[in-house]
């Protein structure tokens, strides 16, 4: 085989075969295709698709180009969360030790900052010596002794994946459906986990800007799974609007230490309450959702969230004086508010526009080698349906630049102010099983 008939064949639309695909990712990962080619090879996937088969067995060879880990003597149903990012969604930090606090086990392998969002663990290496990058017999024993691990994919473990996710970043390939399926499920399947629970983020801030193509992409996932053998279910979510109040790494941490405590925004609480409730579900620790919800509200109200949070911090190398003080996470040097031009209420935030604005600021990766400012970010003072009078800040932008106009301009653009009461979308679209 020849790579570029491969990438002529995608770029006509035609169908790879099962042999060509794991052809390609052997021969990628061994280094005998260049990342030119296989940027190609994504550009044509992206504008071409795959079949359910083709996407399934790209997710299987991704899989099997590393290690499989087996996580058989860690007793119970291990389950795990995935988010197709979104801005400001910092949920797996408090849903992690939440979930774990009642008795599942959580491996959950992570990934980092990908375009304009977030990723889980560029937030957690915001908390001083915080240690993602475990190997996998710690984060194994992790696992078994503590009930919870959230890890960088280790290069042992779908390590195509790991190149190839790099440059998706880079090359405008990040939004292809197969792409991001094939992607989540190779680590997840590669993880050891039993089940899983996806949260498919949709609207102006989510990769699927519409609900069709976030069903689309929810109904890869659990077909996926189903083929794996893993209890699936997907949540379509809404990123309409940031979630929470927060963008940036230590901010996020910050919000998340606040939503152990019991506190924090409404929408972040609601959304990692409902996601512990499958997840408990899924590990048979409850018998329905209604029953899950109560046990995952007792957790946060009596502090066992908030002492596993501590516990992971620790387990993985961390500082866990942040969860007290959370003024020991980096701090921005400059604060500076965004007004808002006119009075009236907020019926539009262009989140994307909002996520690029902290990558700007050095919150996020503009190159797949860049590094990052984990001080930097905003904090919104404003979101949908909130009534503003001229001259209220809309957000306040933490920087370690002095001269920001450029960007506090972006995201005063970033809100749409009009008289008239928005309708507030759902935060939860529909489920997917």
């Amino acid at each position: 085989m020849r790579m570029v008939d491969l990438i002529t064949k995608k770029r006509d639309g035609q169908t790879l075969t099962q042999e060509e695909i794991e052809w390609m990712i052997d021969n990628y990962v061994s280094d005998a295709i260049p990342d030119y080619q296989m940027s190609a090879m994504l550009m044509a996937i992206y504008f071409n698709g795959m079949e359910d088969t083709e996407q399934a067995q790209l997710a299987f060879a991704m899989l099997h180009s590393g290690d499989v880990l087996n996580l058989d003597q860690i007793p119970g149903i291990k389950v795990d969360k995935h988010s197709t990012g979104g801005v400001g969604d910092k949920i797996s930090i408090p849903l992690a030790p939440l979930v774990a606090s009642l008795g599942v086990p959580i491996p959950m392998i992570s990934g980092r900052g990908l375009g304009h969002t977030g990723g889980t663990l560029d937030k957690l290496e915001s908390i001083p010596s915080f240690n993602v990058n475990l190997s996998e017999k710690e984060f194994v024993n992790l696992v078994q002794e503590h009930g919870e691990a959230i890890v960088s994919a280790s290069g042992d473990m779908a390590p195509a994946d790991r190149r190839i996710y790099a440059l998706r970043d880079v090359t405008g390939t990040v939004e292809s459906i197969p792409l991001i399926a094939s992607s989540i499920m190779s680590k997840k399947i590669a993880s050891g986990t039993n089940a899983l629970v996806f949260d498919v983020k949709v609207g102006n801030g989510a990769f699927m800007k519409t609900e069709e193509d976030a069903t689309k992409l929810a109904e890869a996932l659990v077909s996926i799974g189903k083929q794996a053998n893993i209890d699936s279910v997907a949540l379509l979510t809404d990123m309409s609007q940031p979630l929470g109040i927060t963008i940036g790494n230590s901010l996020e941490i910050a919000e998340s230490i606040a939503i152990l405590r019991n506190q924090g925004p409404k929408d972040v609480r609601d959304l990692t309450i409902k996601l512990a409730a499958q997840m408990l579900v899924l590990g048979q620790k409850a018998p329905s959702l209604e029953v899950a919800i109560g046990l995952a509200e007792d957790a946060l109200r009596d502090g066992r969230a908030l002492k596993k949070f501590k516990q992971l911090i620790q387990d993985q190398g961390g500082d866990p004086a942040v969860v007290d003080n959370p003024k020991l996470l980096p701090q921005a040097q400059y604060k500076i508010a965004v007004k808002a031009p006119r009075a009236g209420y907020v019926v539009g935030i262009d989140t994307n526009a909002l996520g690029v604005a902290v990558m700007q600021l050095g919150g996020g990766r503009a190159k797949k080698d860049a590094a990052l400012d984990l001080a930097v970010g905003l904090v919104l003072h404003k979101k949908l349906g909130t009534p503003v009078s001229e001259g209220d800040t809309l957000a306040m932008i933490h920087a370690n630049q002095e001269d920001v106009s450029a960007i506090a301009a972006q995201v005063q653009q970033a809100y749409t102010i009009d008289s008239n009461v928005p309708v507030v979308p759902p935060l939860i679209h529909k489920v997917i099983r």
